[in-house]
């Protein structure tokens, strides 16, 4: 089957299928990052790509943004388990028409956020190649038992962290060239994209404290994240449009959109997860000690009824694109 009928996800999953479970693996293929256990403990591991002309184009992004982004994507997959990151190992593909004052660029932006995250860069590869190619490995610690995809359960809030849609707006705007890219409401957005936040300590707070049943990071946009969420727990969802938070310049940009790059755009990096109805009072707690917006955006529903996003009046509202997807055709 070729992969633009199978899709990013049908591959993962024919390889989980075939792929042995191993010694020490409390959680392999298919969720944000491996869980496994060591003498001392246990550990969290998660590999990320970032290849040029695919995940971001040098003529809008800088290298030392590029440095920060890399870790930082990586860092929210170990926030998405609840766990706490700690070692890198990065491997480059470089062209050798880069100037080494490029790569020092780009690992300056990689320091920047490990020194103020903890992260230390202890090994790794390079190479030359046609186009920069990043190959990212992060290792986190585990103090909590990491939460999966697939302890949702029916009746179970969802929530999100921080605002969504952000960096897949301000991405728009970097491809069309939009004359709006000097407001300082496109400068926010921008900033979004590309320097995001992990949210590890929100992350490991909800691990702590028991809250969280299952979680996922938002990379390949809100609905199709849910819907991992969805399948691993065998449950539906119903998501109330209204309740989606937006920051102001998104709302003051996204036009003719509305929320469209809210529900389906990628990259915002914010948590999504569900939690019992009996903990919202305690969540709600949790925003001022996090210094991080936390919204109840929906409801976890038998999985007959698969997922559905309600508008204000409350009827269904209809979409197709669910999210990023790297080898299906659009």
């Amino acid at each position: 089957m070729k992969l633009s009928r199978l899709g990013e996800f049908g591959l993962i999953e024919r390889v989980r299928r075939t792929t042995a479970q191993g010694r020490g693996v409390n959680l392999g293929i298919g969720d944000d990052a491996a869980w496994v256990q060591t003498r001392s403990g246990s550990c969290l591991l998660t590999a990320d790509l970032l290849i040029e002309g695919v995940h971001f184009d040098l003529k809008w992004t800088s290298l030392y943004a590029l440095g920060h982004k890399t870790l930082a994507v990586n860092m929210s997959d170990i926030a998405a388990m609840g766990g706490t990151p700690a070692y890198l190992l990065l491997s480059l593909g470089i062209p050798a028409t880069f100037e080494s004052e490029d790569v020092e660029e780009f690992y300056r932006g990689i320091r920047s956020l490990a020194l103020k995250s903890g992260v230390s860069l202890v090994g790794g590869d390079t190479s030359v190649a046609k186009s920069l190619f990043i190959s990212a490995c992060l290792v986190g610690d585990a103090p909590y038992r990491p939460i999966t995809r697939g302890g949702a359960q029916v009746g179970d809030d969802i929530y999100v962290t921080g605002t969504l849609g952000d960096s897949a707006l301000g991405l728009r705007l970097l491809k069309r060239k939009s004359p709006k890219l000097t407001q300082r409401a496109a400068k926010f957005l921008l900033s979004r994209h590309h320097f995001p936040t992990a949210r590890v300590q929100a992350g490991a707070t909800l691990a702590r404290e028991k809250l969280a049943r299952a979680m996922i990071d938002i990379s390949d946009g809100l609905l199709q994240d849910l819907d991992h969420i969805c399948k691993a727990s065998r449950i539906g969802a119903v998501l109330a449009e209204e309740t989606l938070p937006l920051s102001a310049a998104y709302r003051s940009l996204a036009g003719h959109d509305g929320t469209g790059h809210a529900l389906a755009g990628g990259e915002d990096y914010e948590l999504l997860f569900c939690a019992r109805r009996r903990d919202r009072s305690r969540i709600e707690k949790l925003q001022g000690h996090l210094n991080v917006p936390i919204t109840r955006i929906g409801t976890c529903v038998p999985a007959r009824y698969g997922m559905t996003v309600l508008d204000r009046k409350g009827q269904r509202i209809s979409f197709r694109a669910r999210g990023h997807d790297h080898f299906k055709q659009r």
